[in-house]
């Protein structure tokens, strides 16, 4: 143990050390910067009496004095007397008269001299920081002349607890000798403190008497715990008492020795009770005497300006009430002491610590700390005592007293926070409490925490902290109420709850009432937001839970006609909030999903009304907000809000297949009435193509397999009610979109981009109401009508290419028709033909009727809409790609008369008849045939494409007749088809090369264009 006070002994010297060499620096600096003052104006003083003869000091020389008295006002000012004497020689030579003279002529100024770095420091500057010591070390001054008094201090406590000690061990003294040798040591040493202290003058250093005071203290100390613990002499109530004793009196004498002594009694004072304690403490008295420690350690550091003393005392105290509370099951007696032991340091004590201006920065973290420790222990000891009615008293009363001192100094309410803080804890951590008993301590927390600071805001008192506590204390009470009582697997009728949440409610509408928004816009928010939420709580615990969306509307009527008036962005954010609370109100009834599950067609059956009435009630507060939101990005997620949940009331009562519908017409109607709402125009529209999804999936589900060969059956298409319920409705939303934009081409929100998205969903609608005419759902209706089917969508197609060309050419483009659009039909007509007819399904090898009749058939309409589909495409497209749309034309003509001269043997199925002789040479003839025509074409219409085109085909036709037709025939055939094919050569050849001669020859450095 003795080890203890020695450690805590040199902790105390090192402190005392550090405070003592800065006074001392201080003092010395203000010692030396006296000196040089008085020189320098005992010179002054002698200089004027010497010239004046005891007169007056002339105006120089006093205001050569009046500055370095000012200097002497800053400790931190240096001023040599040399500067200060020559200031003064200055002025006194400047003042002296001499012999008039003629003035001198006008002449260039001496530059000014520099003034030196000393004279710099003579001038008044009262507003200069002062400069930082730089503490340097000096063996001599620590080790000879500060450090030898201390450790003598300490040296002599360690002496007397060493003396005893040794004593004890070789057996020279009986134990009530030794204690009282180690008293009568103790003594002796205080009475020579206070002899040091009255012959102050002789000893001329503080030092001296605090040593020894400090050293017969921790001897008196050691004196007590030898007695009382080691040996016995004295019981422990009476070895308490005299540490108790020893306390009050290094208290006492602190005010007399200073420093040493205050510390002494903060470590012994709180240590005693741990050096004499016992197995059966006697609580009451601990912490009587515990609360007496600290009340007058607080006090002294207070008297004395020493803060830190009474926020150490402070933490001393509730930290021994924490090990007071381990004890645990208290009785009545307990719980009175350490109930008004934790009031007395948890309030009273930090409202009575500070003081000066160095108490500032101690104050506020004092008190909150203070008040934070003391509400948890106080709460522990309710726990603890079984939330029992005294315990639950006494916590009301901490907090009293806190909003008592917070009363009449602003600085101390953050604390009276605190406790309300941990007091609702406390209350909703109550197992299974009374009614009665619940009810009347929330009142009393509620009349504490919300009371007094709706009292000082009807006062005109209060700080924008106490009216967050009133917002905030209400419904939290509320809430833990509800907690402890309310029923949430059932809908019961609760008045008294609901009471409750009225009586509640009263505290912060008050507070607003008296707080104009004016004066604070966010505390008038969150009070008025605070009270109608209470409100809104009672009346949901008055009425049947499917109708809280509903409830929500009158309580939300106040803030939305006060936002009408004026905006205000906390009260809009208060009007979001409650918007918000409805909706999450309307997801949390039960009746919920079953509502949700109609917006997509599914679930079970719900009352159709009712669903029409909540959904609606949660949309208006958002309608509200969309119409009186002021911030952009607020106001578009109100009507992005607005727009579904007004989709999910319509939703309750229409049937699936209009629901499509009834958004599209919705964002038409709003881009029609109310252009400037475009994120309700795009949530609707969102809607409306959220129902296309799933039919437009199987469609281009099916069409992908399609393209790879898989026939497009009528099972894989979508039907035509979801077609024209789900696919149309967002297209032709689209297109009156488009239709409005013409009426208002700075229509927001609208882009000619949608027209393509629209032009898309018609296209796939269009194609499934056709596919329903042929109705092609097996194999065999496909290889019937298979390329019926496809010849038709073709032509359809060339035509709406014709119509949008014929528009643009008619002067209307802003119906969306041009070049363009024209040019982008005929190339699907084309991309079709190519795709499905020529590689995936051509008559030719794959079984696909063609009509029974020759040249009468599809293969004849179906080339054709190819031809004419390239042909087109040609037309409307550039220079560049136009020679390449001629070769496409020309080979469809090629494999056309080829399928056509099948089609002529083999009948309505080309593919199911074998290939002849006779038709294998016809073939050839007939490429040689339509390579003359292509020729002739070119010729007439001056194309170079045209005419190589016809070269090629005639040079496969040569290939063929040679390498395949005359390796299998004999006879007359082989030489009829060598004489055919050398008169057309021959033919070819001279026709080739008039066309040639018949153009006339370029110019030098020109080639022809074709």
């Amino acid at each position: 143990m003795e080890w203890l006070v020695i450690i805590a002994l040199c902790g105390a010297a090192a402190f005392l050390w550090q405070r003592l060499a800065r006074a001392e620096r201080a003092l010395a600096m203000l010692a030396q910067q006296q000196e040089l003052t008085d020189a320098a104006l005992a010179r002054l003083t002698g200089d004027g009496a010497s010239d004046r003869s005891g007169g007056a000091p002339p105006p120089a020389e006093h205001a050569a004095a009046e500055s370095a008295a000012r200097a002497t006002r800053n400790p931190w000012v240096s001023v040599p007397s040399v500067t200060l004497a020559r200031s003064a020689e200055d002025a006194a030579a400047r003042t002296e008269p001499g012999p008039v003279s003629e003035p001198a002529p006008l002449s260039q100024p001496a530059p000014l001299s520099e003034p030196a770095p000393d004279d710099l420091h003579t001038r008044d500057e009262p507003d200069a920081p002062p400069p930082r010591w730089r503490e340097k070390f000096d063996f001599e001054d620590i080790f000879g002349r500060r450090l030898p008094i201390w450790g003598g201090g300490v040296a002599l406590a360690v002496a007397g607890v060493f003396a005893v000690r040794y004593s004890i061990e070789a057996g020279l003294l009986t134990p009530s000798v030794r204690v009282g040798l180690a008293f009568a040591f103790g003594l002796l040493l205080l009475a020579g403190a206070e002899l040091a202290y009255r012959f102050e003058r002789r000893v001329a250093d503080p030092r001296v008497r605090q040593a020894l005071a400090g050293a017969g203290l921790a001897t008196l100390y050691a004196g007590f715990y030898l007695a009382g613990s080691q040996y016995g002499l004295m019981g422990q109530t009476l070895a308490f008492v005299g540490l108790a004793l020893v306390t009050a009196g290094a208290i006492a004498l602190s005010f007399r020795f200073g420093l040493p002594s205050a510390v002494l009694g903060l470590v012994g004072g709180f240590a005693a009770p741990a050096l004499v304690g016992g197995e059966e403490a006697n609580l009451p008295l601990l912490a009587l005497y515990l609360g007496l420690v600290t009340a007058g350690l607080t006090l002294s550091g207070r008297s004395q300006q020493r803060p830190w003393m009474g926020a150490t005392a402070l933490v001393g105290g509730l930290g021994w009430g924490a090990l007071l509370l381990l004890a645990g099951d208290p009785d009545f007696v307990d719980i009175l002491a350490l109930g008004l032991y934790f009031i007395v340091l948890g309030a009273v004590l930090p409202a009575l610590a500070d003081t000066g201006a160095e108490a500032e920065r101690f104050a506020r973290p004092m008190w909150l700390a203070a008040a934070g420790l003391a509400s948890l222990q106080l709460a522990v000891l309710v726990a603890q005592g079984g939330f029992a009615p005294l315990a639950w008293a006494f916590y009301l009363l901490l907090g009293g007293t806190l909003a008592g001192f917070g009363w009449r100094r602003t600085e101390l309410r953050e604390a009276n926070g605190v406790a309300a803080a941990v007091g609702v804890l406390l209350l909703a951590q109550w197992p299974a409490p009374e009614p009665l008993a619940f009810a009347a301590f929330g009142a009393g927390l509620a009349l504490v925490f919300a009371g007094v600071p709706l009292a000082l805001a009807l006062r005109g008192a209060a700080r924008r902290f106490d009216l967050w506590q009133i917002a905030g204390v209400a419904p939290a009470l509320a809430l833990v109420a509800y907690g402890q009582f309310g029923q949430f697997d059932a809908d019961p009728f609760e008045p008294w709850l609901a009471l409750a949440c009225v009586a509640l409610a009263a505290f912060p509408l008050v507070a607003a009432w008296r707080t104009t928004r004016a004066e604070g816009a966010v505390d008038f928010a969150w009070l008025l937001g605070s009270g109608l939420a209470l409100v809104y709580g009672a009346l949901l615990l008055s009425t049947p839970g499917w109708g809280a969306p509903l409830l929500a509307l009158p309580v939300l009527a106040l803030p939305a006609w006060l936002l009408r008036k004026e905006y205000d962005a906390a009260l809009a954010t208060l009007l979001w909030a409650g918007a918000a609370a409805g909706l999450l109100v309307l997801v949390g009834t039960p009746h919920f999903l079953s509502e949700a599950l109609k917006l997509a067609d599914g679930g079970e059956p719900a009352p159709p009304l009712r669903g029409l009435l909540r959904w609606a009630a949660a949309a208006l507060p958002f309608v509200a907000l969309a119409l009186l939101e002021r911030r952009d990005a607020w106001r578009r997620g109100a009507e992005a809000l607005a727009a579904l949940l007004v989709y999910g009331a319509l939703a309750q009562v229409l049937p699936a297949e209009a629901l499509a519908w009834c958004a599209a017409t919705l964002a038409v109607a709003l881009a029609w009435r109310a252009p400037a709402r475009v994120m309700a125009r795009l949530t609707l529209l969102a809607i409306a193509l959220l129902w296309a999804l799933d039919p437009l999936g199987e469609w281009l589900g099916a069409g992908a397999l399609a393209l790879v060969g898989e026939p497009f059956m009528l099972g894989d298409t979508p039907g035509w009610r979801e077609a024209l319920a789900y696919l149309l409705p967002p297209a032709a939303a689209l297109a009156g979109l488009a239709a409005l934009r013409l009426r208002a081409p700075v229509l927001p929100g609208t882009s000619w981009r949608g027209q393509g998205l629209a032009a898309g969903l018609l296209l796939v609608v269009i194609h499934t109401l056709y596919k329903q005419v042929f109705a092609i759902d097996s194999l065999a209706r496909f290889i019937e009508f298979g390329m019926a089917e496809r010849t038709v969508w073709q032509i359809a197609l060339l035509g709406a290419a014709g119509l949008a060309a014929g528009l643009a050419a008619a002067g209307v483009p802003r119906l969306g028709a041009s070049l363009g659009l024209a040019r982008g039909f005929a190339l699907a007509a084309l991309a079709h033909f190519a795709v499905f007819t020529l590689l995936w399904h051509n008559p030719l090898f794959a079984r696909q009727a063609v009509g029974a009749l020759p040249l009468a058939n599809w293969l004849t309409a179906g080339f054709g809409a190819g031809i004419a589909a390239a042909w087109l495409a040609r037309r409307w497209s550039g220079e560049r790609l136009r020679p390449w749309f001629d070769a496409a034309i020309m080979a469809l003509a090629s494999v056309g008369a080829v399928a056509l001269l099948r089609q002529a043997y083999a009948g309505a199925l080309p593919a199911a008849v074998p290939l002849g002789e006779t038709e294998d040479l016809l073939r050839s003839l007939a490429g040689i045939v339509l390579a003359l025509g292509f020729l002739l074409l070119g010729s007439r219409l001056e194309q170079r494409s045209w005419r190589i085109g016809s070269l090629v085909l005639m040079l496969a036709a040569v290939v063929k007749v040679f390498a395949i037709d005359a390796a299998e025939l004999g006879g007359l055939l082989r030489i009829a088809s060598f004489a055919a094919l050398g008169a057309s050569l021959i033919a070819l050849g001279w026709f080739y090369t008039r066309q040639l001669s018949a153009r006339p020859a370029p110019a030098s450095g020109q080639f022809p264009s074709r």
